[in-house]
């Protein structure tokens, strides 16, 4: 069940993005973006959804960022991996986006995490730039939203 967090879920996500995260900090040389995020305005900003099974096993960060979505981060506890619990969170975000009538869902990654650099077009999200931005080398990703109309 994917559903919004609340702030029962608060310890759960710092938790998870800990772990999903920690891995990449010698690959980057710092702690990667998203376990700097302040979960207690997140939630109070209704941005943050959990995976939850339960107990709470993975999250997306997402919000409407003009006529597009963002995706600001998506973290699934370790122990869940190979699930397809991260392909059903942005399953989840492009539906949402669909639903509010973005045009598309945009994301980034860090350079250094190689795996996203294949999961995300494996999921139909194209590389549309390569930046450095607050120290870090972030992959920006798009993947356009299909709007069917349905004709009587």
């Amino acid at each position: 069940m994917i559903r919004l967090a609340t702030p029962k879920d608060q310890a759960h996500l710092a938790r998870i993005t800990r772990d999903a995260y920690e891995g990449y900090v010698s690959r980057i040389g710092a702690r990667p973006a998203p376990m700097m995020v302040d979960y207690g305005a997140l939630i109070r900003q209704q941005t943050v959804w959990v995976a939850d099974k339960p107990p709470v096993v993975g999250l997306i960060i997402m919000y409407p960022d003009g006529t597009d979505w963002a995706i600001e981060s998506l973290a699934v506890d370790p122990i869940h991996h190979g699930q397809g619990l991260g392909a059903a969170l942005l399953d989840f975000a492009e539906q949402k986006a669909q639903a509010a009538g973005a045009r598309a869902v945009s994301l980034y990654t860090n350079a250094a995490m190689t795996e996203n650099l294949s999961f995300y077009p494996a999921h139909g999200y194209v590389e549309v730039s390569r930046r450095i931005e607050d120290g870090f080398s972030r992959v920006y990703f798009r993947k356009e939203i299909t709007h069917t109309e349905i004709i009587d």
